[in-house]
C-alpha cells in the first residue's frame, strides 16, 4: 500500500511539471513513437491471437453513499483498478531522457469493456475517461473514479439489528475467457486455479466509513460462468460481496423506546381506578399517540412486501394490544356502574370473581355495616317520655310487646323484636293494629317504611358493591395479562434479532 501511495504521488507530481510548463518534447516523441504512428486502439493487446488479455481487476471502496431498501439499490463511490500489459507499449527509458510512465489519455487506448452486470442505473460501462498510464515494460494502469448504482437484494426481516450482503459484479461484456481473463488484482500468479476466493478482496485504503453502516466483510470471488447463449464459452467475471450491519442505536432510541412506552402508558391505564373516569380516555390517547408515530415510521421504516421488518411486527402487535385495552376498558367501566335494577349476577361470576379470583389476586371484598341494622341504635332504642302512647313507643325492642290481635277470638300475637322488620311490618299489616290509635298506626306504619327502604337500598348498595368489586377483579386479571403478554412479544420480538449475538468486529480501516 506504501508503494501505491508513492507511487500516486509520482505521478502527480509528474502530471504538475507537465502543467507548469509548456512541452516536454521527450514525452512529445515518446507518445507519438507508440501511439500516434502504429497504435491502433482496436485491436486486443495480444502476442498471439489464440492467447487470452490478462486483466487484473480490483476496486477501492471509497465510501458508502447509500443503502435504498425500497428499490434495493447499493450506492458506492469506488475507483476501479484495471492492469493489463500491452506488448505494443515498450521503449528504450534512455532514448527517451530516462521517462519511467508516460501519462495517457484513456479514450486513446484499448481498454476493456467491463461492465457492473447487476447494474442498477442504466450505466453499465465505466464511462468516467482520465489518464492512463503505461510503463516501458508494456504494462498499463487504469483506475478510474466511479459512482456504482448496483442492485442488492435486502432482507429486512430483523431491521432494525439486520445485516446485508451485496455484491458486485464484474466483468467482460463482449470477450469470453479465452480473450479476455479477468482475475482479482490482489491474486498471486503462483496461486493454483483453484484459489478463486480472495478474503481481503476490496481496498479499503481511503475508505470514509458510514454512519449507518458498519463494513463486516469485504471478499471477492473469481467465476467462470457459461451462459445459455453460448456454453462452451464461459464468460470470466470477478464478484465482490460486501457485508453491511446496521448501527441500530439511532433506531433504537426513535422507534424502540417510544414503542415500549405506549406499550407502559397502556399498563398504567389498568391500573387506574375506574372510579377516576380516565380508563377509556387515556387509552385512547395512547392510540392516537400510536397512530399519529406510525405515520412518522413510514419514513424510517423499509416498506417492503418480501418480509414484514422487526420492528413493524413489534408496532402492529403494540396496536392490536392497545385496541384490546379499549375494548376491555369499556368492559371494566360497564361493570363498575351495573345495578341491582339492570344486572343480575349469576352464581357462576360471584363463584369465579368473589371466590376464586379475588383469592388467587389476593383480593378480600370489603367488609360493610350494612348487614347489622338498617337503622342507628340510638333511633332505635328512643323511647318518648312526654306522651301517653310510650306503652307502644317501640316494636323493635324487648322492653314492650304488642297486641296486634284481641278478643275473644285468641288470635293474640306477640311480636317481640329480634331486628326484623319484615315480621313486624307484616304482622302489623296482617291485623291492621285494629286496636292501636290512629297515631300510632301512622307512625309505626312510617318506621316500617324506612326499614324497608333501608334494607332496599343497602340490598341495592350491596350489588352495586359486588359488580364494582368483579370489575376491580377483572381489571386486575387484565393487568396481569397485558404485563405478561406485552413481555413475552418484546422478548420475543427483539431477542430473535440475530445482530444482538453478533460479537464480531467491524474490519479495521488502514
Amino acid at each position: 500500500m506504501d508503494t501505491y501511495r508513492l507511487r500516486m504521488t509520482v505521478v502527480w507530481i509528474v502530471l504538475a511539471t507537465l502543467v507548469g510548463c509548456e512541452a516536454n518534447p521527450d514525452a512529445k516523441r515518446l507518445y507519438d513513437d507508440i501511439i500516434m504512428k502504429h497504435y491502433d486502439k482496436n485491436v486486443r493487446p495480444t502476442t498471439n491471437t489464440s492467447m487470452s488479455t490478462i486483466i487484473r481487476f480490483g476496486i477501492r471502496l471509497a465510501q458508502i453513499v447509500d443503502i435504498d431498501e425500497v428499490n434495493q439499490i447499493m450506492t458506492l463511490n469506488l475507483w476501479a483498478d484495471q492492469r493489463w500489459t500491452d506488448p505494443r507499449f515498450s521503449w528504450d527509458v534512455k532514448a527517451y531522457n530516462n521517462i519511467s510512465m508516460l501519462f495517457v489519455p484513456a479514450e486513446k487506448l484499448w481498454r476493456p469493456d467491463i461492465v457492473l452486470y447487476n447494474n442498477a442505473d442504466g450505466e453499465y460501462a465505466i464511462t468516467e475517461m482520465g489518464k492512463a498510464v503505461i510503463y516501458p515494460n508494456g504494462n498499463v494502469s487504469y483506475s478510474p473514479p466511479m459512482q456504482f448504482k448496483s442492485s442488492c437484494e435486502i432482507n429486512v426481516e430483523y431491521f432494525p439489528f439486520d445485516e446485508q450482503l451485496c455484491h458486485l459484479k464484474f466483468g467482460p461484456w463482449t470477450h469470453d475467457a479465452s480473450k479476455v481473463d479477468v482475475v482479482h488484482i490482489a491474486r498471486d500468479p503462483n496461486d493454483s486455479p483453484e484459489q478463486l476466493f480472495i478474503k481481503e478482496g476490496v481496498i479499503l485504503d481511503g475508505y470514509q466509513q458510514s454512519a449507518e453502516w458498519d463494513l463486516m466483510e469485504a471478499t471477492a470471488q473469481e467465476n467462470h460462468v457459461p451462459y445459455p447463449c453460448c456454453p462452451n464459452e464461459p464468460y470470466p467475471d470477478v464478484t465482490f460481496y460486501i457485508t453491511l450491519r446496521r448501527k441500530h442505536l439511532y433506531y433504537v432510541i426513535n422507534l424502540v423506546i417510544p414503542c415500549m412506552s405506549m406499550n407502559i402508558l397502556t399498563i398504567v391505564a389498568f391500573y387506574l381506578p375506574s372510579s377516576s373516569g380516565e380508563k377509556i380516555g387515556i387509552t385512547i390517547s395512547v392510540f392516537l399517540s400510536l397512530s399519529l408515530f406510525q405515520l412518522v415510521l413510514f419514513d424510517l421504516t423499509p416498506s417492503s412486501s418480501l418480509s414484514l421488518p422487526l420492528i413493524g411486527k413489534y408496532i402492529m402487535v403494540t396496536s392490536f394490544l392497545v385496541t384490546l385495552s379499549v375494548m376491555s376498558n369499556a368492559m371494566i367501566l360497564n361493570m363498575n356502574h351495573r345495578m341491582s335494577s339492570t344486572h343480575e349476577m349469576s352464581a357462576f361470576i360471584r363463584w369465579l370473581f368473589l371466590g376464586v379470583l379475588s383469592r388467587l389476586l389476593y383480593l378480600r371484598l370489603p367488609t360493610s355495616d350494612r348487614n347489622t341494622s338498617p337503622l342507628d341504635e340510638n333511633i332505635m332504642s328512643y323511647r318518648s317520655e312526654y306522651t301517653d302512647l310510650s306503652n307502644y313507643a317501640n316494636p323493635y325492642l324487648g322492653h314492650h310487646d304488642i297486641d296486634c290481635g284481641g278478643g275473644g277470638d285468641g288470635c293474640a300475637e306477640r311480636i317481640q323484636n329480634q331486628w326484623n322488620t319484615e315480621k313486624v311490618c307484616e304482622a302489623c299489616q296482617k291485623r291492621r293494629m285494629a286496636k292501636l290509635p290512629p297515631i300510632v298506626e301512622k307512625g309505626i306504619n312510617g318506621i316500617c317504611f324506612l326499614a324497608k327502604h333501608y334494607k332496599d337500598e343497602d340490598d341495592s348498595n350491596r350489588v352495586i358493591d359486588e359488580w364494582r368489586y368483579v370489575a376491580l377483579i377483572f381489571d386486575r386479571v387484565l393487568l396481569w395479562i397485558y404485563v405478561i403478554v406485552t413481555l413475552i412479544i418484546s422478548m420475543e420480538t427483539f431477542l430473535n434479532a440475530p445482530a444482538l449475538y453478533d460479537d464480531k468486529k467491524p474490519l479495521v480501516i488502514p
